[in-house]
């Protein structure tokens, strides 16, 4: 948020663990990252080791089932995710994953 502050750029901060997204959401935020729910997991989480999910197969098939396991536990998800308003989204996990975000904005 700090950098954010800085480029003067305008957002809303959701959180989700009080508001988690919905499986549809989840969708479309995968598809405005282009990557798959597996790539978006935290599976070092104390639930992740109790689902599982290390064993889970990476496959279209198996897509249904990680992303109900998100929606159904938000503190699985990489965090912060940024979505802008002309339809891109980045994983925010570093300093330099956000100033592209910001720089592809303006």
């Amino acid at each position: 948020m700090e950098l954010l502050d800085e480029a003067g750029v305008s957002y809303t901060v959701r959180r989700y663990l009080d508001e988690p997204p919905s499986e549809e959401e989840l969708r479309d935020v995968l598809g405005r990252l282009g990557l798959e729910p597996w790539d978006i997991t935290r599976t070092g989480e104390a639930v992740a080791k109790e689902l599982g999910l290390k064993e889970w197969p990476r496959e279209a098939g198996a897509r249904e089932r990680w992303i109900a396991a998100l929606a159904a536990h938000p503190k699985l998800i990489q965090r912060p995710i940024i979505t802008a308003d002309d339809g891109t989204a980045v994983v925010g996990r570093t300093d330099e994953a956000v100033r592209g975000a910001v720089s592809s904005s303006s």
